[in-house]
């Protein structure tokens, strides 16, 4: 409850009322029983009026009305807060995504941080709703008429309590297995969603290479974890949760023998004895009612649980105020970095120059792109320092860095929004002038105008609408409109065909104009131009210099030229088009 309270500082004061309106309607719930003791006295002492009765009813009728109105009441502020704390979860949670490591959530299945966000965190809306004021109240009514039964006689005040501990000797065990059981059912749940979402996403590659019972496999072994889990459950908590329920609400069983003995006795009034036996009832029911939301608190520590493990995930620590920079020279100066246990960067170091084109080629996993998330500060160096403009990047605000770099790599994700939109990204205060005037020169405003509804056409989820290459040509004119100072294209071309690689160099051509560029790319024939080409092998640099240069030294790149222009040639003979 503390760590929900954290994110309900906007609507505490609608709890407090909500909390007030339930405690009002659970109070109104109780008179009928008051006028029901009142109207059986009177008819056994022989008290009665017609309009005795008929005042009691009405009574009891408006005590329930308020029951209703108070309830509505209360349910409506509860929810409103409930949803106020669930926005208010939410934003945190993707607020820390956004400062934690790319590789924090690279690393996780694609389902799992959905499931979390949306399926898991909404579970706490139907329990915060109904909890805190409804749990508050059924705790406080009994309390009421608790000290109301002791003012009428101490004795039974304290016989009908005596259900209570009995039924907390199984409530106690309850506890302990829910804590248990509802976690490994809370993941099992997030695991079969996880896997649900992986194999939907997944579906083309697993029909392509007829991988379908494999992957079906491993999505019904999820589901029938879950289902499994769900069964421990209920089968292991089923004995103590039935106790629970029917011992506590068992007070008749000693309140009316020992209510009846003490009449017999003469110690007690026919009032008090009947008011007794009727206000029994009032006290167990919403003490019942109390014990039912243990699920409910049981799913909320487990799921609060799964949100602090990500609110507490090691942030990239970096300042909040920007620094000003001379120039957007980047340097590496004995990096190191790895994923996991796996050494990927051994040291090292290169400069690339503010307002040239620098490249980064090597043979694939030797940690060119790697290089890339790290200037872009997806990730921070393991070890020695990368400067920008001679300041340490990680003395630089994320948001500096993404102001000042633009990223363009071979899949640039595109949401499933209008053309429009999806452009303004780069720039959200662009005029539609702008954006048209960025998709020209990305070489893509002609098949947008060609297109039905032009730049207002919604493109799908992650742009499925479009091609490949009209995808990359947008995310180029993304980039273009945010006009950052330094681009960098992570094998932006590697997974287009020839006729479109040509309209897209074109558009990047337009792109780089005045930046500094470092390019990571496979097809040397793109930075045959380029100012530095770094070789990159099994994360070390094995040599720099311009291709001249690279051509007459560097036995690693030597061999990438050949192989780039035999592939060439090959594709040349093929009449252009890939194998």
């Amino acid at each position: 409850m503390k760590k929900i309270f954290a994110f309900a500082s906007d609507c505490k004061g609608k709890l407090a009322a909500s909390v007030l309106f339930a405690v009002l309607s659970i109070a109104g719930g109780m008179i009928p029983y008051f006028a029901a003791a009142k109207i059986v006295i009177d008819i056994i002492e022989y008290r009665y009026t017609l309009r005795g009765i008929g005042e009691a009813v009405l009574l009891a009728l408006l005590g329930y009305t308020g029951k209703v109105l108070f309830s509505a009441i209360s349910t409506e502020l509860s929810h409103q807060a409930a949803y106020n704390i669930l926005l208010s979860i939410r934003t945190a949670l993707t607020a820390k995504l956004s400062r934690v490591p790319l590789g924090y959530v690279t690393e996780r299945p694609s389902g799992e941080f959905k499931t979390i966000l949306v399926d898991t965190v909404e579970k706490l809306e139907s329990p915060f709703a109904h909890l805190i004021p409804e749990m508050t109240a059924n705790l406080l009514i009994p309390v009421i008429i608790f000290i109301y039964l002791f003012y009428l006689d101490w004795r039974l005040a304290l016989i009908s309590l005596v259900t209570i501990p009995i039924g907390l000797l199984f409530y106690i065990p309850l506890m302990k297995k829910y804590k248990k059981h509802y976690k490994r059912n809370i993941e099992a749940g997030n695991e079969m969603n996880a896997q649900t979402v992986e194999y939907i996403n997944g579906i083309e590659t697993i029909k392509a290479f007829n991988q379908s019972t494999l992957s079906y496999e491993k999505y019904a072994g999820a589901v029938q974890n879950s289902c499994q889990a769900i069964t421990d459950f209920f089968v292991n908590t089923l004995l103590e949760y039935t106790a629970v329920m029917t011992i506590i609400p068992s007070t008749l069983l000693f309140v009316l023998p020992s209510a009846l003995y003490f009449y017999m006795q003469g110690t007690l009034s026919l009032a008090v004895f009947v008011s007794s036996i009727i206000l029994s009832f009032g006290l167990a029911g919403p003490l019942v009612q109390a014990m039912k939301y243990t699920d409910n608190m049981a799913s909320m520590g487990t799921i609060m649980n799964q949100v602090s493990e990500i609110l507490n995930a090691e942030e990239m620590k970096r300042p909040t105020e920007e620094k000003l920079l001379d120039n957007y020279n980047i340097v590496f100066k004995n990096v190191t970095f790895g994923y996991g246990d796996q050494n990927v960067l051994k040291g090292i170091s290169f400069e690339a120059r503010a307002k040239a084109m620098t490249a980064i080629v090597g043979p694939s996993g030797s940690g060119k792109s790697t290089v890339a998330k790290l200037i872009a500060s997806f990730w921070e160096a393991e070890g020695g320092e990368i400067t920008l403009g001679g300041i340490d990047m990680k003395q630089l605000p994320l948001k500096q860095v993404s102001q000042i770099i633009s990223y363009v790599a071979q899949d640039n994700f595109l949401f499933n929004l209008s053309l429009r939109e999806n452009i303004r990204i780069g720039k959200p205060d662009a005029t539609d002038k702008e954006i048209e005037e960025a998709a020209k020169k990305a070489s893509c405003h002609d098949f947008i105008l060609s297109l039905e509804h032009g730049y207002d056409t919604v493109v799908g989820y992650g742009g499925g609408h479009l091609s490949g290459g009209e995808r990359q040509r947008i995310s180029i004119a993304r980039a273009i409109l945010k006009d950052s100072p330094i681009i960098l294209l992570d094998e932006a071309t590697a997974y287009t065909d020839p006729e479109n690689e040509a309209v897209i160099q074109q558009s990047i051509s337009r792109l780089v104009q005045g930046k500094t560029l470092i390019v990571i790319a496979h097809r040397l024939s793109t930075i045959s131009s380029a100012d530095n080409i770094i070789v990159v092998n099994r994360g070390r640099i094995e040599a720099q210099g311009t291709q001249s240069e690279l051509l007459e030294k560097s036995v690693i790149y030597q061999s990438m030229w050949k192989a780039h222009i035999g592939a060439k040639d090959t594709d040349d003979l093929n009449g252009g088009n890939p194998l």
